[in-house]
């Protein structure tokens, strides 16, 4: 045990302290906005990660969310890079539009060649992303990695191209994947990672507790497209929401919301935030001094980073807390994006399924999406992204049945991963798991 010890660390500080292959940083010439591409490594020749913009981003946090990028891809696929984009800037101010613009423009030649990007905080993929580069002229956000790791023929470029455009903006019409309504739809990128960090709590009780998530209770964190759309899915399932808290507001409900509640909270949401006219809600002052008590199973941090201290999850624990998933990238308020203290906190006092297989399943689409002639339809989309996360949990699972260190464990599988040019996908099937 004290040798898997000693080689985690060791492959974790070696992870952690290898210096970023590409570092670009641009500085805006009409307001103060300045950001950063950065690629950890061109691995497969091509990098990938999301553009996020916030008010006091800063490169360290890029730089750290670029090499959880690439553990993430040993999930997802395919076997590249790790990269990120990060501008710091308000995403109210009003100027916004003119630097996402003047972004996308500088960073253009990356995105053409070897870097495929999507949406991410404050940046949304369909809104921003995809209209603002193909008007610079590029065909899609991830034709960077079409082109550097793949290094297609013409014709089957035309063809992965078409199947990105085709799947991502895809309007989910199956009403077993949507809360659509018939004045409102939703689409695929809108859906996807709140679905998978649904599903990576409904494996979770497959696997390790022979159970599903039927009456388990759930406090949410966020009301953004991650946050409801987990919640959405997992009231589906039967979960009970008993709590909800955003920026503003917070929502406490003992016994749970309804489905049909849920399902109207996240169909009416305004700007990411609860609606105040479908049941009572308390400010945020009152619902934060409250929900970190209650009594819950499931904990979905789905917000933002760097929000959730230790001592919620201290509170969380005596209420019978014993699963976090990772709706948002490093949740935790740790100085350490990969694998902070808090973080090992919670990985050794209850079950945590790490952001880069709890939130995959964006990533996995694009990877879906980038394999010849793949079925676009609802079903074949999130089945597959479901498959992905189960494929990882139940991998870590043969690793060590524990309910405790999952994300230590899966780090482990990652960061060897990461030492390989290329890793095989594990397929689980119901007979592997029932050897356990």
């Amino acid at each position: 045990m004290k040798k898997l010890q000693n080689g985690f660390e060791t492959l974790l500080d070696k992870f952690k302290n290898k210096k970023a292959a590409i570092v670009f940083e641009w500085h805006d010439t009409e307001t103060e906005a300045m950001g950063w591409v950065v690629i950890n490594s061109l691995r497969g020749g091509a990098a990938g990660g999301g553009t996020r913009m916030r008010k006091g981003l800063h490169k360290a946090e890029v730089e750290a969310l670029s090499k959880i990028m690439e553990i993430k891809f040993t999930v997802s696929g395919p076997p590249i890079g790790g990269a990120k984009s990060g501008i710091n800037f308000d995403p109210n101010d009003p100027r916004r539009e003119g630097v996402l613009q003047r972004w996308f423009q500088a960073v253009f030649p990356l995105l053409k060649n070897y870097y495929g990007t999507g949406g991410d905080l404050n940046v949304d993929e369909l809104k921003d992303v995809i209209p603002i580069t193909e008007n610079l002229g590029l065909w899609h956000p991830q034709e960077g990695v079409v082109n550097g790791h793949f290094n297609p023929h013409k014709n089957t470029k035309i063809h992965f191209i078409g199947q990105l455009r085709q799947g991502v903006s895809k309007v989910v019409e199956n009403q077993i994947f949507t809360p659509s309504s018939s004045t409102q739809k939703y689409h695929i990128a809108d859906l996807m990672t709140g679905y998978g960090v649904a599903e990576s709590a409904r494996h979770f009780y497959d696997i390790y507790e022979r159970s599903d998530v039927k009456d388990k209770k759930v406090i949410i964190q966020g009301w953004g497209n991650v946050a409801g759309a987990a919640a959405y899915y997992l009231a589906q399932e039967g979960a009970k929401i008993v709590g909800i808290i955003d920026r503003h507001h917070g929502i406490i409900d003992e016994n749970g919301l309804s489905f049909e509640t849920v399902k109207q909270l996240f169909l009416q949401r305004k700007n990411n935030a609860l609606p105040s006219d479908i049941v009572t809600t308390q400010s945020f002052k009152e619902a934060d001094a409250k929900i970190w008590d209650m009594p819950t199973d499931i904990f979905i941090p789905g917000a933002a980073s760097n929000l959730v201290k230790k001592e919620h999850i201290e509170r969380l624990l005596v209420g019978g807390l014993k699963l976090v998933t990772c709706g948002a990238n490093n949740p935790f308020v740790d100085t350490d994006l990969i694998y902070g203290k808090t973080q090992q906190f919670v990985d050794e006092h209850c079950s945590l399924i790490p952001d880069f297989i709890a939130n995959c399943a964006m990533a996995r689409l694009f990877a879906y999406l980038m394999q010849e002639n793949v079925e676009i339809t609802d079903e074949a989309i999130f089945a597959d992204a479901s498959n992905t996360i189960r494929d990882a949990m139940f991998e870590v699972f043969k690793r060590s049945t524990a309910k405790e260190q999952i994300t230590r464990n899966a780090l482990y599988i990652a960061l060897e991963r990461t030492m390989q040019e290329t890793y095989p996908k594990v397929k689980v099937t119901d007979s592997d798991l029932r050897a356990f």
